[in-house]
């Protein structure tokens, strides 16, 4: 079954270099994007998504908020937060929903660690 990635992020610009490292290191997977929260769970109601990389500055609901429902609906789903706003209490707040982070700007070698894992526990779970 082919991997599905969700990249939620209000810039255009952002979500390509998120989308281009993804690609680099993961060619085989199914790439979505979402501009903002509300249209991230309009996509997710409607198919299967396997992980999410969460901007944490956005118009609406922010990533942390994005990540809290989502960890609702699928507690077990490979979730990071991404940001350039490194701040104790974001990182703090992120492992407190169980949700990795990760910082900007993307490149393979800072998200390589996140997906690692991610597909460690894609492996675990259960079919």
């Amino acid at each position: 079954m082919k991997t599905t990635i969700m990249i939620v992020d209000d810039s255009k610009l952002a979500r390509i270099v998120v989308g281009r490292a993804i690609a680099a290191l993961q060619p085989d997977w199914e790439r979505l994007e979402a501009s903002n929260a509300d249209q991230a769970m309009q996509q997710i109601a409607s198919r299967r998504v396997d992980v999410a990389l969460l901007d944490y500055n956005m118009p609406g609901k922010n990533g942390l908020e994005l990540a809290k429902e989502l960890r609702a609906l699928h507690p077990r789903m490979p979730i990071a937060v991404i940001t350039a706003n490194v701040q104790d209490e974001i990182v703090a707040a992120a492992r407190a929903v169980d949700a990795g982070f990760v910082t900007k700007p993307i490149t393979p070698e800072g998200l390589q660690p996140f997906l690692s894992k991610a597909i460690e526990d894609l492996r675990a779970v259960p079919t």
